[in-house]
């Protein structure tokens, strides 16, 4: 006979142990495996995490998850609040977000093999297959090597399909709040006289600083575990690596376990506390 007192735990129960065998024990045993060697078997201390913050190639990798940071997250929400606040008076307001989001319903490695081909390069005596270089030969420009080209440029261009990808989505949770805000407040400000310049500025941008903030840290989450773009368009060649790749290639084609454990860590470390940040917005929202 069980106690009203351990009547929850048996609908608990099944819940915490998928959570428990699938979540907690994974990341209690990389965190183990990070301070192991390559087989795992040999205690290496805290030699794989000096590896991950004094390598060259890992320090490639931390800066350009950086970048991606620094240039794609202000990138796809700002687009995404454009297009939300400019589309909602817009005849064919549908069609046109409908097109804007169609590349979410691409694979992520379906639109890198879309822009792979539109980044394509070949000499300047052969035909060019590649939209920006065959558009540039119509003026006579030379062609050029977009993806092992300066890492600057490249990452670029990569942070490009990514803001390709992820713009709709913001626009379309961007839109939502949008929507739900009070028109009657937004028509008041119009009658007193406030052009449309002042009412987004001083009414519709902080009503929507909440959905703003949470959207930023979820892209923020996102474009830390990039991956797909990068291993498809580049594969972290031409000073284009990125952590989630690196951890990869230590995993599947080094086989260091350790190192992977180690990167799969700070990873972990990075996002952390953005995850924390969101769960205390929640909470704070849920108190009032």
């Amino acid at each position: 006979m069980h106690t009203k007192s351990s009547t929850p735990w048996l609908y608990l129960g099944p819940a915490l142990a998928i959570l428990t065998f699938f979540l907690i024990y994974p990341s209690v045993n990389t965190i183990y495996l990070s301070f192991f060697g390559k087989n795992s078997r040999s205690f290496v201390g805290a030699k794989n995490y000096v590896y991950v913050f004094t390598n060259r190639t890992m320090l490639t990798a931390l800066r350009n998850n950086a970048l991606w940071v620094a240039i794609f997250v202000p990138s796809t929400v700002f687009l995404g609040l454009i297009f939300a606040v400019m589309l909602d008076r817009v005849k064919y307001e549908t069609v046109i977000k409908f097109i804007i989001f169609m590349p979410m319903a691409i694979s992520f490695v379906g639109a890198s093999v879309i822009w792979k081909f539109v980044y394509a390069y070949r000499p300047a005596s052969a035909p060019q297959i590649g939209l920006l270089n065959a558009f540039r030969g119509i003026f006579h420009f030379i062609p050029l090597p977009w993806l092992i080209e300066r890492p600057l440029i490249n990452n670029f261009c990569l942070i490009v399909v990514g803001v390709w990808v992820w713009t709709g989505f913001c626009m379309v949770i961007l839109s939502a709040s949008y929507k739900s805000l009070p028109k009657q407040l937004l028509e008041a400000a119009r009658i007193d006289g406030a052009n449309e310049w002042k009412v987004f500025w001083k009414i519709i941008f902080p009503l929507m600083i909440p959905t703003i903030t949470v959207l930023i840290t979820t892209q923020v989450i996102n474009v830390l575990k990039v991956f797909d773009i990068v291993y498809v368009m580049t594969n972290g060649n031409f000073g284009t690596e990125v952590i989630a790749n690196r951890m990869y290639k230590e995993m599947f084609n080094f086989r260091n376990f350790g190192r992977a454990s180690t990167i799969a860590v700070v990873l972990l470390l990075f996002i952390l506390p953005i995850m924390l940040v969101n769960l205390n917005r929640f909470r704070r929202q849920g108190a009032k």
